[in-house]
């Protein structure tokens, strides 16, 4: 019956999963903070409660939770490391202590997971079989856009439109990552794993104007490159 009531309503149930995500994130954010066990809880619910539905829909290879076809034509995702390794180029800050560190890793591992899922999964399949060109640019689009929020959390505007930028062009390259391998796994790992390590970012001009710069050219350089030599 789910599975049924969902392929007949796909596109507003996808919207409404996004609007969920975005207004359970932002409470989190705004009442507990990221590196409270409150938000990390939360969190890790949303990602069961989707990681249950996709199931129950029977799409779980569909929405890319699958091993990545071919991996050596992409250079074995290791230009996705340069991406990751953004957040430490300034150094390290340790001021937070182990309690929060941990909390917040659990926290960004989940929101990873779920803006993947979400995005490239759910929004990019529910739209691609209308027009590949249109869902890649909407998925991509909504979410670096979608980091507009942020302004809401307590985000200073010029970070944050820097940070809507390079999600774009990070959005963009996770979407040709999935439409050519068909996994979404290396996006969800490179994600999570950026999202992890910004607990330990330190702010200087290296990671406010430097690595921002970085992050728009570096995955859009990946994906002219995927796009040109795999073939779907």
């Amino acid at each position: 019956m789910l599975k049924k009531l969902f392929e007949k309503h796909e596109t507003p149930m996808c919207i409404l999963l996004i609007i969920l995500y975005v207004i359970t994130n932002s409470f989190c954010i705004q009442k507990f903070g990221i590196t409270d066990y409150r938000s990390a809880v939360i969190n890790t619910v949303f990602s069961v409660v989707l990681i249950i539905l996709t199931i129950a829909l029977n799409r779980v290879s569909h929405y890319g939770l699958a091993k990545a076809k071919n991996p050596k034509l992409f250079l074995y995702f290791l230009p996705l490391i340069l991406i990751v390794s953004v957040n430490l180029w300034s150094g390290i800050n340790v001021s937070n202590t182990p309690k929060e560190i941990v909390f917040h890793v659990l926290t960004m591992l989940n929101v990873g997971f779920i803006e993947e899922l979400i995005f490239r999964g759910y929004l990019f399949k529910m739209m691609e079989k209308d027009n590949v060109k249109t869902a890649t640019a909407v998925s991509s689009i909504t979410f670096g856009i979608g980091h507009i929020i942020n302004l809401f959390n307590g985000a200073e505007l010029v970070p944050t439109l820097l940070q809507v930028c390079y999600a774009m062009s990070i959005g963009y390259l996770f979407v040709v990552i999935f439409r050519k391998s068909k996994s979404i796994v290396p996006c969800i790992i490179a994600h999570s794993v950026n999202n992890a390590l910004s607990i330990f970012n330190a702010d200087n001009t290296v990671s406010l104007y430097i690595a921002p710069a970085f992050l728009v050219v570096v995955p859009l350089l990946y994906a002219a490159y995927i796009n040109k030599t795999v073939k779907e």
